[in-house]
């Protein structure tokens, strides 16, 4: 039995020399490695990788040794391997320093791609290759400068616009040769500068997201405040404001309070994530506009309750999608949630439903009910019959055999919520039909 287990380990041992000894490719540096003789641009045979350790084992007239995975290239053969290393040539050795806090790294070379890194005011990247993008604007006019690909000392790699990028060479040592050393400018505003970075919405939305009640006529992720850091734009989109100005600095005029430069905005901050701005227009009259800040992706939020009102009413649809009442008449419900609704008299003699209202339409679920109403009801259903300009709201209930709808005709609705039933309602029921 031994001497099986000694086979077997014998076996074993002899795979991974012979694994460690067989080059799988070739990479490229992207990273110096100043303690090894390597610079960025190298090309290095590859014999390992871990995804568990997460490195590459590499090797040097010097011997074999583990290189993280976002230090090269993936490996390919040797006859490709030329090809890779001309695509890093023009930025070979070339580094550069981060002159501005905050300035974003993104997915695109676009201004408006996502962010994938948040870089810091002197922090080093590594300059990787151009790529074609269009220049942000500033005044009306594209910034000097050009998109890059680079990468960070952990590994993160982006695109990002090189007008906030100071360059340098290394040597093979990694030494600094040449570029511009940036001074340290005191900005006493530099606090304030940083909170214009952030994307403020209004208060209201906050308060949506907090009760899980996302109005979607009124959660636009466009109605927004921000200062774009590469182009020093600042953005104030509101539903009666659009305007934008070249962003020249800050006064503070008070406790917390900063008058923006040759911009019609003071800015008071209230708390860390609380902001009120006064924009006065072309009317001369101030208004206040009290701004917070999100926690999450605006766009994923608005995603999210999207897919919660159709998966809401796919319920209803696949529990239906015919109800019949011998009273009520006959309603169907569509996949795009649409409706028919025949044989209504009588809840058109009742005045719920108007004489001119066609027996079809659409249906949404955009209204929310208290947590005391939830007790009793699953939602509530807005038909927007063709020919009625108004709308009809019903409580609605799925019951074992069917569905009861309430009229909420008269009800108090505030921040689309429902708060109460109304008064002697009409309560109908429809049996599931065929």
């Amino acid at each position: 039995m031994r001497k099986i287990i000694f086979s077997v380990l014998l076996a074993f041992s002899l795979v991974l020399i012979s694994s460690c000894s067989k080059i799988m490719g070739y990479s490229v540096l992207l990273w110096n490695i100043p303690e090894k003789g390597l610079q960025d641009g190298d090309v290095v045979p590859v014999y390992i990788r871990s995804n568990i350790s997460h490195v590459y084992v590499i090797g040097t007239s010097e011997g074999k040794f583990e290189v993280p995975l976002w230090q090269l290239t993936e490996p390919v053969s040797k006859s490709k391997v030329n090809k890779l290393k001309n695509r890093y040539a023009d930025y070979s050795h070339k580094y550069a320093t981060v002159a501005l806090d905050g300035l974003p790294m993104r997915a695109e070379a676009v201004n408006t791609a996502k962010q994938v890194y948040r870089l810091r005011k002197n922090e080093t990247v590594k300059l990787l290759y151009k790529v074609k993008g269009q220049a942000p604007m500033t005044g009306g006019k594209p910034l000097e400068g050009e998109w890059l690909r680079i990468l960070t000392s952990d590994g993160t790699s982006g695109c990002c616009f090189s007008y906030n990028l100071r360059p340098f060479e290394t040597d093979a040592t990694g030494r600094r040769i040449g570029g511009e050393i940036q001074e340290e400018i005191e900005n006493p505003n530099a606090d304030f500068d940083a909170k214009l970075l952030l994307t403020w919405y209004p208060e209201s939305y906050k308060d949506m997201i907090d009760s899980n009640r996302i109005d979607l006529q009124k959660f636009v992720p466009s109605y927004c405040f921000h200062l774009d850091e590469e182009s020093k734009k600042l953005s104030f989109k509101m539903p009666k404001v659009d305007k934008s100005w070249e962003y020249k600095g800050a006064d503070s005029t008070g406790y917390n309070t900063y008058q923006l430069k040759d911009i019609p905005i003071i800015v008071t901050v209230r708390k860390g994530n609380y902001i009120v701005v006064r924009y006065t227009g072309e009317s001369g009259k101030p208004e206040d506009f009290n701004l917070v800040t999100i926690n999450g992706d605006i766009n994923e939020i608005l995603t999210a309750e999207i897919a919660r009102r159709e998966t809401e009413y796919e319920q209803l649809y696949m529990y239906g999608p015919k109800f019949n009442s011998k009273s009520y008449g006959s309603l169907s419900l569509g996949e795009n949630q649409e409706f028919t609704w025949t044989n209504n008299r009588l809840v058109v003699s009742s005045g719920i439903i108007s004489a001119n209202a066609k027996g079809r339409g659409k249906i949404e679920n955009k209204y929310f009910l208290t947590k005391a109403l939830r007790t009793s009801y699953d939602g509530v259903l807005t038909f927007k019959f063709d020919g009625m300009n108004k709308e009809v709201n019903f409580l609605y209930k799925i019951e074992e055999n069917g569905l009861r709808l309430e009229d909420a005709t008269g009800t108090t609705i505030k921040n689309s919520t429902i708060y109460e039933r109304a008064i002697s309602p009409l309560v109908m029921f429809f049996s599931i039909g065929e």
